[in-house]
């Protein structure tokens, strides 16, 4: 999430009530959680497992609850709770904004666009050319939609991350202050959800297809010309590279990444990076020659152990 215009550590320092370590001058012109965080963002880290990937990340500012000197070229906030205190940054800074109607008047919609019947539109949203948008899709606030788009009925573009950190009584929502953005030439099938980030972009790129009741998580990016057939589940801060297929009910664990033009057959569950350019089946998958053969070699047990019987 970009701030405009960008604010001072002295400033974010006083919006919490934090005590810092860097020039109070010191610029930050984002607010990102650590899978999307770039030069001049600021996030957090609440948990010593994570102190060096966050010190050493891109971010230039980090919210911490221990005291530690800051790394060349960075600032440091100190808090008792990083994570109520970034929430309450996002909250600041992209607040929940009533609707007014159907169509928000914030909205842009570009010209030959037809919007059916019963289409939500929220705040903010901007939609390109020649899209055709289907009854009782909901299109959340700050959403991105290309040009020559089909939504069909039922799809929820950009509703909040499925993020909550565990407090000792209950789960914590991290407030979602990304976006969803569906780039030009996609289609996207009835009750698909697709999640904004937690605090970057939820991307479907040029061209992808997706078939009916698709899950797509938070901070997710899928590339070009993609191909994702019904009830495939896609959790957060996963990097689909172009050119990929996944077939029926494949499920796809967090933060990993499917390489350029891998297809994945149906019913498959992927908890590890693939390789592009192969096709895999199983759960968890591998080669689907190899998996093909392993299930071969299951049938003929029955007559190996007859035979060490006798």
């Amino acid at each position: 999430m970009q701030l405009s215009p960008a604010l001072t550590l002295k400033k974010v320092a006083g919006i919490i009530n934090a005590e810092f370590d860097g020039d109070p001058d010191f610029e930050i012109s984002g607010i990102n959680e650590i899978h999307k965080v770039e030069n001049g963002d600021l996030t957090f880290v609440d948990h010593p497992k994570y102190y060096n990937k966050a010190l050493s990340s891109a971010a230039s500012t980090i919210i911490i609850n221990k005291k530690v000197a800051p790394p060349n070229g960075k600032a440091l906030l100190f808090s008792d709770d990083p994570f109520r205190d970034f929430v309450s940054l996002i909250k600041k800074f992209r607040p929940f904004e009533h609707a007014s109607g159907m169509i928000s008047p914030t909205a842009y919609i570009g010209e030959g666009t037809v919007i059916q019947p019963g289409v939500f539109i929220g705040n903010h949203v901007t939609i390109g050319k020649n899209c055709l948008i289907h009854p009782n899709v909901s299109i959340y606030d700050h959403s991105v939609i290309g040009d020559n788009v089909i939504i069909h009925s039922g799809t929820v573009i950009g509703a909040d991350a499925f993020y909550f950190k565990r407090r000792e009584k209950f789960y914590d929502k991290l407030e979602s202050g990304g976006r969803a953005v569906i780039e030009d030439n996609v289609e996207i099938g009835a009750c698909c959800t697709i999640d904004k980030g937690a605090s970057g972009d939820t991307i479907v790129g040029w061209g992808s297809k997706l078939d009916n009741h698709i899950m797509v998580g938070h901070d997710t990016v899928i590339g070009k010309n993609c191909l994702f057939a019904a009830q495939v589940g896609i959790a957060g801060c996963v990097n689909i590279e172009d050119d990929v297929i996944l077939w029926g009910q494949v499920g796809v664990q967090k933060d990993l990444t499917i390489g350029k033009g891998a297809v994945v057959l149906g019913q498959s569950g992927l908890s590890k990076s693939i390789e592009g350019g192969k096709t895999y089946f199983g759960s968890p998958v591998q080669e689907a020659r190899e998996k093909m053969k392993e299930l071969a070699m299951v049938k003929k047990l029955p007559e190996i152990i007859e035979k060490l019987r006798s």
